[in-house]
């Protein structure tokens, strides 16, 4: 699996908090931000360009804040967005250590033909992305699943899948994928059970009856 990729995003400290310095700074073109740390939390802002690559994408990234000079390494926590023009109002980041595991979600990608798509059922993704728990040097891009092998009415579970160094922690339990059956499959199906009773009933028939 590919490593995952790192966003180099520049800000500056944030001289005055509240919601009227907000305003201000959002007005001016910039993003509110705040980075978890390990000893404390510090307030910044970034221009709103900034997150263009690391929000509207489907892959995940590790960030590196330069803020006013410092440096930090950091996951994207959450976003909050307005709820009338959908630009990013908020960002949060946690800052992450190459000597502790960091907790982030790891977008799936799909290999392979499943058996059960060829024969005419529908692959249904219910998970689009997994939450993972590994130090930042393991974190890859995406996760891969191959579905070659799966059938018509088949799943694959988070239970099923394991990465080298990951630890995945959604439910065990949980459905990532499963492949459904549809109408042309059913059909098929149908047209199958019809034929084999046809020629059991024509086996039957052919066969004399005992004396």
């Amino acid at each position: 699996m590919q490593e995952m990729k790192t966003i180099d995003i520049k800000g500056s400290f944030r001289k005055e908090l509240g919601k009227k310095s907000a305003r201000q700074l959002r007005k001016a073109g910039n993003v509110p931000c705040v980075i978890y740390g390990k000893d404390e939390n510090s307030h910044f802002y970034a221009h709103e360009n900034s997150f263009l690559n690391l929000i509207y994408t489907h892959e995940s990234h590790l960030v590196r804040l330069n803020i006013d000079g410092k440096e930090y390494k950091a996951v994207l926590k959450d976003t909050q967005f307005h709820p009338v023009t959908d630009k990013v109002i908020h960002v949060d980041f946690i800052e992450v250590l190459d000597n502790k595991p960091v907790i982030i979600n790891i977008p799936v990608v799909i290999t392979g033909e499943s058996v059960g798509v060829k024969a005419g059922g529908k692959l249904r993704i219910k998970k689009r992305s997994l939450k993972v728990k590994g130090y930042t040097d393991d974190l890859p891009e995406y996760l891969t699943i191959d579905i070659t092998d799966v059938k018509i009415h088949q799943s694959i579970k988070v239970e099923d899948l394991i990465y080298d160094k990951l630890e995945l922690l959604d439910l065990k339990i949980t459905t990532v994928l499963t492949v459904a059956i549809s109408r042309v499959a059913l059909k098929t199906e149908e047209e199958e059970a019809v034929e084999q009773i046809a020629a059991e009933g024509a086996e039957a028939a052919e066969t004399p009856a005992e004396e």
